[in-house]
């Protein structure tokens, strides 16, 4: 009996650190799916429409506590490098009885990148179906995903950083 319990306790911690590794290691060459949101102003953003751009699709919710502590971050790497062609696309998965919380949560922590509402939660499953929050992907200027990573950690910001530097001095 003891045997059996080991054994699936084994396959689980597998199964853990092999998605860990996943959701760390970068991609090759996967175009990311195309999709169209609503912003904050209610005016339709479209992925394809930025080809050209480093951009950063980031899904978050006003809920998630580890969101919370990343998007300044993010916030820092926009300014920092959006005058290079960086973009970062904060989406928010909050559902539609909590989206009208987005709105005054990013106006009160200043935050100036683009946020976009998935009420739906149909572009998350595209890119993130266990919707694990925050996750984001890294897209160079073809719209190729390059990098994923889904969590966050103090420190993360080091390695996205690191990631959007690169993907700017490619062409």
């Amino acid at each position: 009996m003891y045997v059996f319990v080991w054994r699936g306790i084994v396959k689980k911690l597998l199964v853990i650190i092999f998605g860990l590794l996943l959701s760390v290691a970068p991609a090759h060459a996967q175009q990311a799916p195309d999709f169209t949101l609503r912003n904050l102003e209610n005016k339709e953003v479209t992925l394809s429409d930025l080809k050209g751009k480093v951009v950063l699709v980031n899904f978050w919710a006003t809920w998630c506590g580890p969101c919370q502590v990343e998007m300044p971050h993010l916030q820092r790497l926009q300014d920092e490098y959006g005058k290079d062609g960086f973009v970062v696309l904060a989406i928010s998965v909050d559902e539609a009885r909590t989206a009208s919380r987005v709105k005054p949560h990013i106006k009160s922590k200043g935050f100036k990148f683009e946020v976009l509402l998935d009420t739906s939660t149909e572009v998350v499953s595209q890119y993130n179906p266990q919707k694990t929050l925050p996750y984001s992907v890294l897209l160079d200027r073809k719209g190729s995903i390059k990098w994923r990573h889904s969590g966050y950690s103090p420190g993360d910001e080091v390695e996205l950083g690191k990631q959007v530097r690169q993907l700017l001095t490619q062409p």
